[in-house]
């Protein structure tokens, strides 16, 4: 199949077409020319109004909930909502049921992804059925396409993270922290502070992330393993990381969209799809993300898409679910962070996981695969409920009007386009 990709801009530091703007062709899933102006009988032409083309963007921590809980999203739905969203890889968490603690689970959630336009780099788990009782078979779920490994949003024990970081150094392996001290967390509902007061819910202190933060990092420095947070949503987890970086301690970090460009002000409204974990936090924490995102302390945003089906957030607040769906809005809410220039945007969703989890480095250029995103950064459109393509509509989003959007993905040679 050719594609002719007409005037875009382009937008990749590896390239040495970076922020110029060029046709580009793809012949078979390569990309075979880069011109001013290519003239050629093609299958595709693709042009489009302020027209851009990133490579890939990547979104290293998703839930698909399959198998198990498909009634709230499964792979194949999950893998339309990526490609919705431009993304062309993303990261699936292992919390399902029977969760991704060995081989055949891993290789379950990669045949089911073999035909599609997104490529799913798994997650396994550290411990057995994420029960924290023993480690999983992680070289075998290495070995089978797991790139890193995590108990999700569970509880690990300090000797079981131990024992994680020094394993996995037998073959290169990736621990995830998901940084939270299940003791001081308790049944808390929102950030500790003057809107926990407000309201009158339990609250969840910062305390509870970066004490746990401060253990791993120790944790790390002791091992010399390989250590990567996710979800950081406080100041001092951010200095915390910092600090750690300039002293050399391999250790990268995330943070979700949702905590980066709302503060906990929000929660006011009760609003049961802003319920989410980490929860939203001060407008300082926020304010340090941002700072953290812009000095390289925290490597990549990603969504925490969450789905949860309507019985489990149409409730009172305290009793509903966490979490909210993300990868069809979380361009959209991106480009509203003034505070990055659209080139580092566009790295913290593509280059950086990318290079965070060890994954082949990408580039536009003539020779080299096509795995790319097209998008437009001043497109204006309005998120409704009928566009959501995920089984779960958890959105808080929903009815809220966006500028920047995915317009189409190209990869393993498959032409996706927006509606």
């Amino acid at each position: 199949m050719k594609i002719l990709i007409k005037s875009c801009k382009i937008l990749d530091r590896t390239s040495p077409f970076n922020g110029v703007k060029k046709d580009v062709l793809v012949e078979d899933g390569i990309i075979t020319k880069i011109q001013d102006n290519i003239d050629s009988e093609v299958d595709q032409e693709i042009s489009f109004k302020d027209l851009h083309v990133s490579v890939g963007w990547y979104d290293a921590n998703v839930n698909f909930c399959d198998p198990g809980f498909e009634i709230k999203e499964d792979v194949i739905s999950g893998l339309k909502a990526a490609q919705s969203g431009g993304f062309t890889a993303v990261s699936v968490l292992p919390d399902t049921q029977p969760s991704l603690s060995n081989k055949a689970q891993i290789e379950y959630v990669l045949k089911n992804a073999a035909f599609s336009s997104v490529d799913i780099h798994p997650f396994g788990s550290i411990t057995e059925n994420l029960k924290g009782e023993q480690l999983a078979e992680l070289y075998d779920m290495s070995e089978s396409g797991a790139i890193a490994f995590t108990d999700a949003k569970k509880d690990v024990s300090s000797g079981i993270l131990y024992r994680a970081l020094l394993y996995a150094q037998n073959f290169g392996g990736k621990i995830i922290s998901f940084p939270y001290d299940q003791s001081l967390f308790g049944k808390g509902q929102v950030n500790e502070g003057k809107v926990s007061v407000m309201t009158g819910l339990k609250s969840i202190p910062s305390l509870a992330e970066h004490i746990r933060v401060q253990r791993d990092l120790s944790l790390l420095a002791y091992t010399n393993g390989s250590l990567h947070f996710t979800g950081i949503s406080t100041k001092e987890s951010v200095d915390l990381i910092r600090d750690a970086k300039a002293k050399g301690l391999n250790v990268t970090a995330d943070s979700y969209i949702i905590n980066v460009l709302l503060n906990d002000e929000e929660m006011l409204s009760f609003n049961q799809n802003l319920k989410v974990l980490p929860p939203l936090r001060s407008e300082a924490d926020r304010l340090a993300l941002i700072q953290g995102l812009k000095d390289g302390t925290i490597d990549f945003i990603c969504s925490n898409h969450s789905p949860e089906n309507i019985e489990n957030k149409d409730l009172e607040f305290d009793l509903a679910e966490f979490g909210t769906i993300g990868l069809q809005t979380l361009f959209g809410l991106l480009c509203e962070i003034s505070d990055l220039t659209i080139e580092d945007k566009i790295e913290l969703i593509s280059a950086n996981p990318r290079k965070t989890f060890g994954l082949k480095e990408l580039s536009i250029n003539e020779g080299e695969m096509a795995n790319l995103t097209l998008f437009s950064p001043s497109l204006e459109w309005t998120f409704t409920e009928d566009q959501i393509l995920s089984k779960s509509k958890n959105s808080p989003f929903i009815g809220k009007t966006f500028k920047g959007k995915a317009v189409g993905t190209i990869n393993n040679g498959l032409l996706t386009l927006a509606d």
